[in-house]
């Protein structure tokens, strides 16, 4: 047995040693698994913003140190720059910076803590969004003066969206709430915040029911339950809504950074819908006063009216108007009588024409005078006709007269009688020998054709 023992010793291979990166990467799994969520409360020294947008920095506590790396995937989410000295709590896992063997903690988010740490952060967005020009009063736009709908983005189990409801219950009767359900504190509730903004906006582009006002806030709690509010996505989502906003975070003493981007402030989600109402309150309360200073005017009308008739019934105008109406009655009926004969009159001589008209267009004496103008319009026409002829036969002879001459003093008539006509090649009529040359030839033109011939001498 101890032979087998001993022999077992000699035959073991002995193990192969790590190298540093093997023996490093081994760290670092062991310690990402034992280590996948840590929380830390430290303090933060050699905070670094590198250019590639990662933070690196070192979280001490008094007596230890720890270095850690936050990645720009990471700080994106973080609502503030940190910065040395400030004390916070950390969430992240511990792994080991292989190159370097060192180990630390990578940062997934990052909290202030103590009113001091979150008065800071405060400060660094606030500072941030006003040289941006968020907060200019150039942007702010007017609210609506009658609204009919209302966007609330709150949380629905929340006092604040009850008391805006209990408050345009009692105050109005024409104004719909759409409720945009949101968380209002925690790590996601700016993310969710800012997503519900958006979402109103979108559905003010897909429907005709669209939102008037959006009210965005909460009801009362401490500067960490109010933080989602301070965060910068935001205030950038309020600034680049469509629908004006109201913002009503906590009670009047409570300011956030929504506060001063908002178009509208609000101390309270009660005052919020206070202001969403105050036009139709208005509008109501001002046609109650009217109707009362209406009624108040009739009553003094009919007092003065009253006042009026009895003074008129106490008048000698009552006693003597019966006697005029007499008087005007009798002058009626004379006029009436006077019409009536203007009338006969006028409806007698009319009868008179149309007897006189009947008789002159009757068949008879129409047909006659038809028979009448026939017999004229015949012989018009035979006078016309004599006459064209006579124009004729006077127009023949003078043509005849003018063929004649013009026969007379024809060339060609000159022709006929043995008579002809020289011409040079070129048409040209030859009155001179001298235009001519010996052997130039020319056209002779009788009265029945033409000679061609050359000239001897």
């Amino acid at each position: 047995m101890k032979s087998a023992l001993l022999q077992s010793l000699f035959d073991e291979q002995e193990s192969r040693p790590l190298t540093v990166s093997e023996l490093n990467e081994q760290v670092k799994n062991a310690l990402e698994r034992g280590f996948a969520t840590v929380w830390v409360e430290a303090e933060i020294v050699n905070f670094v913003a590198a250019h590639s947008g990662h933070w690196y920095f070192t979280l001490h506590d008094g007596d230890s140190q720890l270095r850690a790396a936050c990645y720009v995937r990471n700080n994106l989410r973080i609502r503030f720059q940190p910065f040395d000295g400030l004390q916070v709590r950390v969430r992240g896992k511990l792994s080991v910076y292989q190159p370097k063997g060192e180990y630390q903690m990578l940062v997934e988010s990052l909290e202030p803590v103590g009113e001091g740490a979150l008065k800071v952060a405060f400060e660094q967005v606030k500072a941030k969004l006003a040289r941006e020009g968020l907060f200019d009063e150039d942007l702010k736009r007017d609210l609506p003066f009658f609204p009919r709908r209302v966007g609330v983005v709150t949380s629905p189990n929340g006092a604040a969206f009850h008391d805006i409801l209990n408050v345009l219950s009692r105050r109005t009767k024409t104004v719909d709430v759409c409720l945009i359900p949101t968380r209002v504190q925690g790590e996601t509730a700016g993310e969710e915040i800012e997503a519900a903004i958006k979402l109103a906006n979108k559905f003010n582009k897909n429907t005709t029911e669209k939102i008037d006002v959006l009210i965005v806030g909460r009801g009362g709690g401490s500067s960490e339950d109010l933080w989602a509010f301070n965060e910068e996505r935001v205030a950038r989502a309020i600034r680049n809504s469509e629908i004006p906003v109201i913002s009503a975070v906590g009670h009047e003493i409570d300011f956030t950074i929504a506060d001063f981007v908002s178009d509208c402030r609000a101390p309270t989600p009660s005052a919020a819908a206070e202001i969403v109402a105050e036009s139709e309150d208005g509008i109501a309360n001002f046609l109650v006063q009217r109707n009362q200073d209406l009624f108040q005017l009739i009553d003094y009308k009919l007092l003065e009216s009253r006042s009026d008739l009895q003074e008129l019934s106490m008048s000698p105008v009552f006693t003597e108007f019966p006697q005029e109406i007499k008087d005007w009655r009798y002058q009626i009926e004379d006029l009436t009588e006077q019409l009536r004969d203007i009338f006969l009159d006028i409806l007698e001589s009319k009868e008179q024409r149309l007897e006189s008209l009947t008789n002159r267009i009757s068949p008879l004496k129409l047909a006659s005078r038809l028979n009448d103008k026939k017999t004229r319009l015949a012989l018009l026409r035979q006078r016309q006709i004599s006459a064209v002829e006579d124009v004729v036969n006077v127009r023949d002879e003078r043509l005849k007269i003018r063929m004649a001459s013009l026969g007379a003093l024809s060339p060609l008539a000159v022709l006929s009688r043995g008579f002809s006509i020289t011409e040079t090649e070129t048409g040209e009529i030859l009155r001179d020998s001298e235009d001519v040359k010996e052997n130039d030839n020319v056209k002779i033109r009788l009265a029945r054709g033409t000679i061609k011939a050359k000239v001897l001498r």
